[in-house]
């Protein structure tokens, strides 16, 4: 069965969620005050209504409890936010993923019982500054406050050594769990075959550890 999904707040992140889920053929509705923006993903979403999500009863009025997932996007207005995703927990939404301007908000949105919540400013601002820092991190995800996964080149002093020989875990404390070479992922490699240029090493661990590895093996 396909999810239904309802996104509330069609600004650059909300909309781009929405956009995203549509391409992946699920059901959505896209809520926003401003008809506008509405009106810009009516033929994108499976639905788009004009609404003030403050009001409980123009949520009741949406169906809003039978959505698989909520996804509260509402930019700069965190009144809002915080009554919006109190009022979804109230009537039951069983999946609230909600997106946090600070700390604070964060914190006053974990209270009152959002899933999730995300920070894709401060995120993606964290994988860029990985990126410009070293050339070899392609890629990093935070999985939480100290722990990360992150992709990353093989360069001309990693390629020819083995897993063995580089013996990450014991020298930084993390863990390779797979190895992209070309179209081709390899899932647990194999300890003793050696690293070729440009193959991309998927790593998890602390983000501490990560920091070290980059700054000794990568730089």
């Amino acid at each position: 069965m396909k999810k239904e999904f309802a996104v509330i707040g069609l600004g650059r992140f909300g909309g781009s969620i929405c956009h995203s889920l549509s391409e992946q053929g699920m059901d959505v509705m896209a809520i926003d005050i401003d008809e506008d923006r509405v009106n810009e993903f009516a033929s994108i979403a499976t639905q788009a209504v004009v609404a003030d999500t403050t009001d409980e009863q123009v949520l009741k009025s949406l169906g809003i409890r039978n959505f698989d997932h909520v996804i509260v996007a509402i930019g700069d207005n965190i009144q809002s936010s915080i009554l919006t995703t109190l009022i979804l927990k109230e009537l039951g939404v069983t999946h609230i993923t909600v997106k946090a301007q600070n700390d604070y908000h964060e914190k006053v949105l974990r209270k009152i019982g959002a899933d999730h919540v995300v920070h894709p400013e401060r995120d993606m601002g964290k994988r860029i500054a990985h990126y410009i820092v070293s050339n070899n991190v392609l890629d990093y995800l935070e999985l939480s406050e100290e722990y990360s996964i992150v992709e990353i080149k093989v360069n001309e002093l990693l390629a020819g050594h083995s897993l063995v020989e580089l013996d990450v875990r014991a020298q930084f404390g993390l863990n390779i769990v797979a190895i992209k070479r070309g179209e081709e992922i390899i899932v647990s490699p194999k300890a003793d075959d050696p690293l070729q240029l440009g193959d991309i090493l998927i790593i998890i661990g602390a983000d501490t550890d990560i920091n070290r590895f980059e700054k000794k093996v990568l730089e």
